[in-house]
């Protein structure tokens, strides 16, 4: 437990990331891992730090999910040199700058596909480079954003493509279940995390009928890593929330409260007869209610005083934010002014983009950490 003094001496707003809880947090998920026998890459688009990253490789990582160019390219500086590129990409200046950083570095980087557009580019790009990345077809298992449905006849038409051109390596199938946060409890996670696994293995059972072979199944997402009860045929996992964590897992049964690294620091600096006023608004919160724009919890978080946090007592509501203000409903609640509060988050990945540096806390003092990647979004 902190002492109460040392938060007391920390300026607020402040991301506090409390380093026990990050590495038990990053402990867990290796073990999951290990106990399954998939290999583990965890998305670094939640903490975008260096520090983080290289504590998951240390515990038995085997590369790292990025999501944008610029962002995978402060880890490949850094010495990471096995990165998935989990978004299509289109911009041909991009991909020229993705290939020589991974040429200089000598990088394993794989991309994902759902169009001949998109492969036509990426192998032109490998040819004008000679430069031969990994790449993945993306399968849209529900969320209904990017990726090809099962049904999709082009699925079978790129891998053959991938699986014969001389400048690309087919690495398989990848699919992202996000839709699983809009889930209505642990057993709606749980069969989310199956109807994904069971959509990847048909897909591969199609591929490989038509001498295609698919050498890796990839999926992501904090609350089917997390909820899942059979990986039989995958390959990798592909978590990022999981570091940190926030209200979703805990709303979705996942977790409990107190497995929460990641916590937003603020002080009451103001109140009235329906609010007690916070420094922390959207700027260091974020509008963002949830992940993929689901609003499953009202607010922007549940805070605690921050002398009772670690009982989870007298939680409050983050009821409403302007850029540089929270307004936390008292609900008859009374806190003298100057009272520090600790709120945990609906959305912890935006919390951490929006901030440059973590006070990152242990019992006896605080360090900062920077966010290396924080704003580094194309």
């Amino acid at each position: 437990m902190m002492k109460p003094e040392l938060l007391e001496s920390i300026e607020t707003p402040a991301v506090l990331l409390d380093r026990s809880k990050l590495i038990v947090n990053i402990k867990r998920m290796q073990d999951l891992a290990d106990k399954h026998r998939v290999n583990f890459r965890p998305h670094i688009k939640t903490h975008k730090s260096i520090k983080i990253a290289k504590l998951q490789i240390e515990q038995g990582a085997c590369g790292i999910t990025a999501s944008k160019v610029d962002e995978a390219l402060v880890f490949l500086k850094a010495g990471i040199h096995s990165i998935t590129l989990a978004q299509p990409l289109l911009t041909p200046s991009k991909i020229d700058r993705l290939f020589r950083a991974a040429l200089e570095s000598q990088a394993d980087v794989r991309m994902i596909t759902d169009s001949a557009e998109g492969l036509d580019l990426i192998a032109a790009k490998s040819e004008e480079h000679a430069y031969m990345p990994g790449v993945f077809i993306k399968i849209d298992v529900g969320l209904n954003r990017c990726g090809l449905k099962e049904e999709d006849e082009r699925i079978i038409g790129l891998a053959k493509r991938m699986h014969n051109h001389p400048c690309l390596k087919f690495c398989g199938l990848l699919s992202h279940a996000g839709h699983a946060y809009g889930a209505a409890d642990r057993q709606g996670v749980v069969q989310i995390a199956e109807n994904e696994r069971l959509q990847m293995l048909r897909i591969k059972d199609a591929l490989e009928k038509e001498n295609v072979p698919v050498p890796e199944i990839s999926v992501g997402s904090t609350p089917t890593v997390l909820g899942a009860e059979n990986f039989n045929g995958v390959t990798e996992i592909r978590p990022g929330n999981y570091v940190f964590l926030d209200q979703n897992p805990i709303r979705l049964g996942l977790v409990q409260p107190n497995e929460v690294s990641l916590t937003v620091l603020a002080t009451i600096i103001s109140k009235n007869s329906d609010y007690f006023i916070t420094d922390a608004g959207s700027k260091t919160l974020t509008s963002d209610q949830g992940a993929h724009g689901i609003a499953t919890k009202p607010g922007f978080g549940v805070g605690y005083p921050a002398e009772k946090y670690d009982e989870q007592a007298m939680p409050l509501t983050i009821a409403k934010l302007s850029e540089e203000h929270g307004f936390i409903s008292r609900d008859g609640q009374d806190l003298p002014l100057g009272s520090k509060i600790r709120i945990i988050p609906n959305h912890s990945c935006p919390v951490a983009n929006l901030a440059r540096d973590y006070v990152v806390i242990n019992d006896s003092d605080y360090e900062y950490w920077p966010v290396d990647a924080a704003g580094r979004v194309r």
